[in-house]
């Protein structure tokens, strides 16, 4: 997900993508942990998808954009 999608989407639909990412971060993990997993890039691709989001709305609390 790129930063200009993430600045389109709402207050509720942004936390429940973040929901999303944290949901998928533990499935991965666990399919990593099984060797289950086929491509490991996935892991390290949604926690900066996570850390995007979150940077986000704390530009919003802030009021920076």
């Amino acid at each position: 997900m790129k930063i200009e999608e993430v600045r389109v989407l709402g207050d509720e639909e942004m936390k429940k993508k973040l929901n999303e990412a944290h949901r998928r971060t533990l499935d991965l993990r666990f399919k990593a942990a099984t060797k289950q997993i086929k491509n490991h890039r996935e892991i390290p691709q949604t926690k900066r998808d996570i850390a995007r989001m979150k940077t986000i709305q704390r530009e919003r609390e802030l009021g920076i954009r």
